[in-house]
């Protein structure tokens, strides 16, 4: 069964506000069997949209990865991140 992946790519307005956020998803994230491959770290965006951060989280399966992002405590961590940086998120199935 092919894996599921969130893929985030984040630029901040308020790092110290976005940190609760961190806070409050990751032990939600691991609930779903979820996986940080990215978080962060040094990046370049030679084409398209430039954002400041990027994060990858790999699930088991697609469904986990779109249940996740579905559940409702982490919609509300959510917020947190929307409230304090512009975001896209992507949710995609592996090969």
């Amino acid at each position: 069964m092919p894996k599921g992946y969130i893929i985030g790519h984040v630029t901040l307005h308020d790092a110290e506000a976005y940190k609760e956020y961190v806070t409050r998803n990751s032990p939600i994230i691991a609930s779903y069997g979820g996986r940080a491959l990215v978080r962060g770290g040094q990046s370049e965006g030679p084409e398209g949209p430039q954002f400041d951060r990027h994060v990858v989280f790999e699930f088991d399966d697609f469904e986990n990865a779109k249940a996740l992002y579905n559940d409702p405590a982490y919609q509300e961590a959510a917020q947190i991140r929307r409230d304090n940086a512009t975001s896209m998120i992507v949710l995609v199935e592996g090969v």
